[in-house]
C-alpha cells in the first residue's frame, strides 16, 4: 500500500458499515467498558517522554495520532500533554472492540503516535488530534503544512478549549494556514452525518474534566458562565468535507482517559464521550 510520504496524501479511506446506536445502545457501551476498565488504562505506566513518530511506527492499521506542538506565552490553558497518554490509549482500544478498524497493536498496547504539523509522519494519520489548542503556538511552517496536509484529505480535530480568550488565541493561530476569507467556520448541525456515523448522538455534550466535576459537586461549565454552551465547530473544503472539527467548551478526551478512575463521572459522561470520538474517528476513515 503506498504512504503518504510516497503519494503526498494521507492514508486511504476504509469503509466501515454503518450501525447506529440509540441511548440503549449507548449505555451497553458504558457497561461494557466500565467492566473492562482495567485492562484499558495501563494505568502504572503513566507519562513517557515525547518521541515523534518515524516512517517505520506505521504498519497500515489506524493510529491515533496526537499533535505535539509548541506552546505560546499569551495563550492558556493546558498543552500538548493533556490527557496523554490514557485517553490515546483507551479510545484505541475501544475503537477496536467497539467498530471493525484494524486498530495497530504492540506489546498488548496500541500504536498510538506523536506527529507534528510541519512532519512528514503526519501524512500517515487521515485523523491528527490536537489538545488544549488555547495554548498552542502555530509558526509559518506549520501553518503552510497543515493547510497542506488538510486539503489533502487529512482532517485535523481539536479538543478541550474553554471560554473566549482561548477560543479567540486557537483561532487566530489556525487563519495562519486557513484564512477567513476562504475558509469560513460554520456550527456543525446535529444533523451532519459526523452525529451518526455509527452512534446516534443527538446533542453537543459538555464534558468537563474530572478534577472540576468532582471538585464543584457535578458542574460541568468550567468557565462558568461563559463557557456555558458547547459547541461543534468545523470547517468545510470544497467539497463539502469536514477538514476540520473544534469541540469547544468541553473535554471530550477526559472521558476517555478518566474511564476507571470514578465510576459516576464514567457512567455520566464515558458513553458520549466516546460516541463522539468514535463518530469522528470513523468520519475521518471514510470521507
Amino acid at each position: 500500500m503506498a504512504t503518504g510520504a510516497d503519494t503526498g496524501r494521507v492514508p486511504g479511506r476504509v469503509r466501515v458499515p454503518r450501525r447506529l446506536l440509540t441511548a440503549s445502545g449507548l449505555a451497553l457501551v458504558a457497561l461494557v467498558a466500565l467492566a473492562s476498565a482495567a485492562s484499558a488504562q495501563f494505568g502504572g505506566r503513566g507519562f513517557s517522554p515525547a518521541r515523534i513518530a518515524t516512517d517505520q511506527d506505521y504498519d497500515g492499521r489506524f493510529h491515533y495520532c496526537r499533535v505535539v506542538y509548541r506552546t505560546s506565552f499569551d495563550g492558556f490553558g493546558g498543552n500538548w500533554t493533556t490527557d496523554y497518554p490514557r485517553a490515546d490509549i483507551n479510545l484505541s482500544i475501544r475503537l477496536g472492540e467497539l467498530t471493525r478498524t484494524d486498530v495497530s497493536m504492540g506489546g498488548g498496547e496500541p500504536n498510538h503516535q506523536l506527529v507534528r504539523l510541519s512532519g512528514p509522519e503526519l501524512y500517515r494519520c487521515p485523523l491528527v488530534i490536537m489538545s488544549a489548542p488555547g495554548r498552542a503556538l502555530l509558526d509559518e511552517g506549520d501553518a503552510r503544512a497543515l493547510r497542506a496536509y488538510l486539503e489533502k484529505g487529512g482532517l485535523l480535530w481539536t479538543d478541550d478549549f474553554w471560554g473566549e480568550y482561548q477560543w479567540a488565541h486557537w483561532e487566530a493561530q489556525l487563519r495562519k494556514a486557513l484564512p477567513a476569507g476562504e475558509f469560513p467556520i460554520v456550527d456543525v448541525p446535529l444533523d451532519h452525518p459526523l452525529f451518526r456515523t455509527q452512534f446516534e448522538v443527538s446533542e453537543i455534550p459538555q464534558i468537563p474534566n474530572i478534577g472540576f466535576f468532582t471538585r464543584t459537586g457535578g458542574r460541568t461549565s468550567e468557565m462558568g458562565v461563559e463557557s456555558e454552551t458547547p459547541r461543534v465547530r468545523g470547517i468545510l473544503d470544497a467539497s463539502g468535507r469536514l477538514m476540520v472539527v473544534m469541540t469547544h467548551n468541553t473535554d471530550i478526551a477526559d472521558s476517555w482517559e478518566r474511564e476507571a478512575d470514578d465510576p459516576t463521572y464514567f457512567l455520566t459522561f464515558g458513553p458520549k464521550g466516546y460516541a463522539f470520538g468514535i463518530n469522528t474517528v470513523l468520519y475521518s476513515l471514510t470521507h
